[in-house]
């Protein structure tokens, strides 16, 4: 009988329209419910784990070699992985990498988050792009006992992404300073020692590799929570303002994001903001945003810079998107995708404030945006 038991499936994906998927379970053993995407990307599943950006999905990995360089501590975008869980094509092998400190597995495991192997990825990616990102229940249970009907209830009671402010939830608890600046060999991270630019971050959710790019462009950085007014961000009388990524619905976020923003603009601060946060300051200017029927999650995105002609290979997440017909005037688009026209970047025309929708720290991806943030630096050279 134990031969038997080896060969169930220890893992369940439920889609919330009856659609089961079994496969082999890895890290930590339960259930959670979530929105399911794919991200493309060929590298960095572990920044891609603990970017904020995720909170409240599973991600199906396209690649199918995940977990093979192992994970490291230098790799986290934040303290804990965000996602929810994972899905990939093949079960992690051990690591080969130099860098590695521990696996795949056993850090997921650790840190409470649940995977599932074995799966057909492709076709998984195929339903998500036709029918949109799907409500899942996500279970692993080594004995390999699943209530079926029980999972796909859960996952039909998910509540979506729509109207939730995961920010409130992936932010920091109080504000504290930056100056580490991004990864060089052979030192791997120093410190920025000559900052010449007083910049507040907003963290809606915040990656370390963004903090670690202003750094390095040259910004002395205070990092505050989503929730800061418009007073606490001029109280620390900064140079520029720096709007970061996050999850979630960027108009329940805007809630209480943009009354700050907003009062930060009447005082004429250069502002940059990055992904979600490229939402809010849309929001502020008084534009639109939608919920996209499968979001941009990949390092390999091409987009247009409108004003310059120059195509950018650029990283992705996100599942909403600014509406570019609702822009108002004085606004422009700076910024498309050319996967599907929609928009990428915004800047005003009588003021240094701008913004993207993909990352230009990459982590993981490509460099080719790291730009802005000189521009932003510029910005506030006068």
């Amino acid at each position: 009988m134990a031969h038997a038991t080896q060969d169930r499936p220890t893992a369940c994906l439920a889609l919330a329209d009856g659609t089961l998927f079994y496969g082999k379970g890895f890290g930590a053993v339960g259930d959670t419910t979530a929105e399911l995407c794919f991200n493309t990307a060929m590298t960095g599943y572990q920044e891609i784990m603990t970017d904020p950006s995720y909170a409240g999905q599973v991600v199906t990995f396209t690649f199918p070699h995940i977990g093979n360089v192992g994970v490291n501590p230098d790799d986290d975008e934040t303290a804990e992985p965000v996602a929810e869980g994972m899905v990939v094509k093949w079960d992690p092998t051990d690591p080969s990498n130099w860098r590695a400190t521990e696996t795949l597995a056993d850090w997921m495991a650790k840190r409470g988050r649940i995977a599932i192997g074995g799966v057909d990825t492709r076709r998984l990616t195929r339903a998500i792009r036709q029918q949109g990102a799907p409500h899942v229940a996500l279970a692993h249970d080594p004995e390999g006992n699943f209530d079926t009907a029980a999972l796909v209830e859960k996952a039909r009671a998910f509540a979506g992404l729509e109207g939730m402010d995961l920010a409130r939830r992936v932010t920091c608890a109080q504000s504290y300073r930056w100056d580490e600046m991004r990864w060089a060999w052979p030192e791997g991270y120093v410190k920025q020692t000559d900052a010449k630019h007083k910049v507040v971050a907003i963290d809606y959710g915040a990656k370390r590799n963004i903090l670690r790019c202003l750094a390095s462009a040259g910004c002395d950085v205070t990092v505050l929570p989503a929730t800061a007014t418009a007073e606490d961000v001029l109280a620390l009388n900064p140079d520029g303002v720096f709007l970061s990524n996050g999850p979630g619905d960027p108009a329940a976020t805007g809630a209480y994001a943009v009354p700050m923003i907003s009062g930060v603009l009447d005082k004429g601060l250069p502002m940059f903001g990055i992904c979600l946060g490229h939402q809010m300051l849309a929001l502020a200017l008084g534009a639109k945003t939608v919920k996209m029927n499968h979001g941009h999650h990949g390092a390999n995105h091409p987009v247009k810079d409108i004003e310059t002609g120059k195509v950018e290979i650029t990283s992705m997440n996100h599942g909403f998107a600014v509406d570019s017909q609702s822009l108002p005037q004085g606004v422009m688009e700076t910024h498309v995708s050319l996967f599907d026209g929609s928009n990428c970047g915004l800047r005003m025309t009588d003021r240094p404030v701008f913004s993207v929708q993909h990352h230009p720290e990459a982590s993981p991806g490509p460099q080719d945006s790291f730009y802005l943030f000189e521009r932003f630096a510029a910005s506030m050279a006068g």
